[in-house]
């Protein structure tokens, strides 16, 4: 640790994935750390976000289990939802994983300092009237639940936040937003028994994934009774003693007795000091340079203030990054591409790369072979009982761009998706591989015979 008076090797301002990654990796490389977080170590992730929100997927997983028995020879029923039983099994996930990484912390020898933090010099951060010095500050101070300008969060009018402690289900809700956020939370309320209405302004459900996912999760939504209304803008909300009435630009109207506004996460900047000292902010982003400096003295940033893909293991990757560039180890900058997407809903959807558009888009749609490889040609998927495909996207005659699926259990199959894209690999390299039989995974290696030119089964 620093001794008292001198500055910290580095000072890490939030304790989210992207400022606690930075904070274990630098202390690793022995460096003087400060770690500040006005809330609970961990951050969105661990307490408002991946965590929690897929514990709640397990639990609707279990329940369809149970209300579907019957196709696998079970007899089984489901009696209902217990909210207490169920936010107690995913309080306890929280729990043990909060107190491992607060004892991982500890272990480090890093300086755990609990307050609000603000930037107020180049070199330092404020807390509570304390202030701590650093060579280098790390800003990754996260984001917050978005909503939309003039609608108010309250009553009956939520958030993911509130989403979360409910203690009841809802017997109906109305979904702000087709993104990851809203069809995940969708998919659990369905499984959980509620009635579900999605509404997107956009003209599909996950609108940043390769269209034809998207329109397959379309399809597995409507299968499921999960309403949706795409391409229509909402206009407004009443609340009333029962619930609310969500009115749309184009006059439809909607009741529930919950409206989840899921329109997205913004970057948590605002009242921090960030623009005082000179930092570039976008929409309340921090913008940096690929080595994540923001261009302004030794301060760089991280995570979800880092305009890009808001996921947490985008900002753990970018903390040890940042502890390694810090150190003077040079390491190579993440490649934003290259980083897996997972939508935790039931079919799951995965990918990684680029999209079948965007690769038309950057290298011209002659320059560009796609091919879908049907999961009904795959033994696993079938056990299972889900529907989906794998969708490889590669420039012709070159690498493969981009692997998109959607499926059950899909979201385990994105690692060596990840190792195929990022490693530039050719459909004849991984045709070459040895996918283990029964399971899922085989469903990339037969994607990659078939674009490879020696497809068994069929794929289409």
């Amino acid at each position: 640790m620093a001794e008292p008076g001198t500055p910290f090797d580095v000072v890490v301002l939030g304790g989210g994935s992207a400022g606690y990654a930075t904070a274990l990796r630098a202390a690793q490389l022995g460096l003087d750390v400060a770690l500040v977080e006005s809330g609970r170590l961990g951050g969105t992730c661990l307490h408002n976000g991946c965590i929690p929100t897929k514990a709640l997927l397990h639990a609707a997983e279990l329940a369809d289990g149970a209300r579907e028995g019957a196709k696998f020879g079970v007899r089984s029923t489901l009696e209902g939802i217990d909210m207490a039983g169920v936010n107690a099994y995913k309080d306890g996930v929280v729990a043990g994983l909060y107190k491992g990484l607060q004892g991982l912390v500890s272990s480090r020898g890093i300086t755990y300092v609990e307050g609000h933090g603000r930037l107020v010099s180049q070199d330092t951060v404020e807390v509570d009237g304390t202030r701590y010095t650093g060579r280098h500050v790390v800003l990754a101070t996260g984001s917050y639940a978005r909503s939309l300008p003039g609608l108010e969060i309250g009553g009956r009018v939520v958030t993911s936040d509130q989403a979360l402690r409910l203690d009841r289900v809802p017997k109906s809700v109305v979904v702000l937003g087709g993104g990851v956020i809203g069809v995940e939370f969708a998919s659990v309320w369905k499984s959980f028994g509620a009635d579900v209405q999605i509404v997107e302004a956009l003209p599909h459900l996950v609108p940043n994934e390769d269209v034809a996912l998207s329109k397959a999760l379309e399809r597995a939504f409507r299968k499921r009774g999960i309403a949706f209304s795409l391409g229509d803008r909402f206009a407004g909300v009443k609340e009333t003693d029962s619930g609310v009435t969500v009115t749309l630009e184009s006059g439809k109207t909607f009741e529930a007795e919950l409206l989840l506004v899921a329109v997205g996460r913004g970057p948590r900047t605002a009242d921090l000091g960030f623009e005082e000292q000179g930092l570039t902010l976008d929409r309340g982003f921090v913008i940096v340079d690929e080595r994540l400096h923001t261009g302004v003295g030794n301060i760089w940033a991280a995570g979800d203030i880092v305009p890009g893909l808001q996921l947490a293991h985008r900002g753990f990757a970018q903390g040890i990054f940042l502890a390694e560039q810090i150190a003077g180890l040079d390491p190579t900058p993440i490649v934003e591409s290259s980083i897996p997407r997972v939508t935790y809903c039931e079919p799951e959807v995965a990918s990684v790369g680029v999209t079948e558009a965007d690769a038309a888009e950057t290298w011209g749609a002659d320059q560009v072979e796609s091919l879908e490889y049907n999961l009904a040609g795959n033994g696993k998927s079938k056990i299972l009982g889900t529907s989906g495909f794998v969708k490889l996207v590669r420039r012709k005659d070159g690498p493969v761009v981009g692997v998109h699926m959607i499926g059950a259990r899909v979201g385990e199959l994105v690692g060596e998706g990840q190792l195929i894209v990022g490693w530039e690999a050719y459909p004849e390299d991984v045709a070459a591989l040895v996918h283990a039989h029964p399971t899922q995974n085989e469903a990339l290696g037969e994607a990659h015979l078939a674009l490879a030119g020696k497809p068994l089964h069929a794929h289409n």
